[in-house]
């Protein structure tokens, strides 16, 4: 039995795609009815990080189990705690490339940072994924770009080895249902370093349409994210963001290729595979809801 969690977001969607017909699959979420693309075979399940009743039974007879949390705090302390106690072998965990940068010491960075910590003294078998921000971060351009043919970001001239989600969710299925991968850390990347002016261009020409790109300034992009985040998350991704400016995120690693056997996915295929987000109606577009990783 393998427990897929974050199943309604960005990576955990893909994983439940992913994962082999023949799998035993369980999905936990705090609202299941939000949960969607998942096959028959797969069991959705209530689950709570504030609900041990519940953590107990979304975990009892699981082998292995993805775990993304979203929220600053104790879930994933609660969700390790319930799965050692229910004898669970294996813990692939979400994290992101920005805790291996020395500079970075913001409050999300550190979280994630002990997160791992947890992780690695579980006592369970654990393998650590490090993706680099996600391709699909982009979306949050789809209104601006429909509305005024214009992408709007911060610092938009530095420069992220953006990961194709995709790539990620397939190392993480193979973390789950293959042997070799306990006490492994990977970090993900994509195949180059890309800015968002770059990315806007992409977007043009697979658009057939002029765009153009406009910076955010922070006081800007801190009005925006406060719309969706606590003040003090606010700053920590924003901290995390002028990181690029040092070249901190522009490092092409070789981890997707060699555990795929190909190359990774680029910016433009993913474009290309999503295009339709950023031509189509709002409300026929999925929400692009979980980690964005950095």
């Amino acid at each position: 039995m393998i427990l897929v969690t974050g199943a309604t977001g960005t990576i955990g969607r893909e994983i439940v795609r992913r994962l082999p017909a023949g799998a035993a699959v369980r999905i936990m979420a705090r609202r299941p009815e939000c949960v969607t693309g998942a096959s028959g075979r797969a069991r959705i399940v209530y689950g709570d990080y504030e609900d041990p009743r519940s953590l107990e039974r979304a975990l009892n007879g699981v082998r292995a189990f993805f775990l993304l949390t979203n929220r600053l705090g104790q879930d994933d302390a609660r969700l390790i705690d319930a799965a050692r106690t229910a004898g669970v072998r294996h813990v692939v965990k979400l994290s992101a490339a920005a805790v291996t940068d020395r500079g970075a010491d913001d409050l999300v960075t550190r979280a994630q940072r002990a997160q791992e910590e947890l992780v690695r003294g579980s006592g369970m078998a654990w393998t650590l994924l490090r993706p680099r921000a996600f391709m699909s971060n982009t979306l949050s351009w789809r209104s601006s770009i429909r509305q005024h043919g214009v992408v709007r970001a911060v610092y938009p001239s530095a420069a992220s080895s953006c990961v194709d989600p995709r790539d990620v969710a397939e190392v993480a299925v193979r973390a789950l249902t293959e042997d070799g991968h306990a006490g492994m850390t990977y970090t993900l990347t994509g195949p180059e370093p890309m800015t968002a002016v770059q990315q806007t261009a992409q977007l043009a020409e697979l658009l057939g349409r002029s765009l153009r790109c406009e910076e955010l300034g922070p006081e800007q992009a801190r009005v925006e994210m406060g719309r969706r985040h606590p003040e003090a998350v606010v700053e920590a991704l924003l901290y995390r963001a002028s990181r690029q400016c040092e070249a901190a995120k522009g490092q092409v690693g070789e981890t997707v290729p060699a555990l795929l056997g190909r190359p990774a996915g680029s910016f433009r295929n993913w474009a290309a595979d999503h295009l339709g987000a950023f031509v189509s109606d709002p409300g026929t577009v999925d929400a692009d809801t979980g980690s964005g990783a950095v």
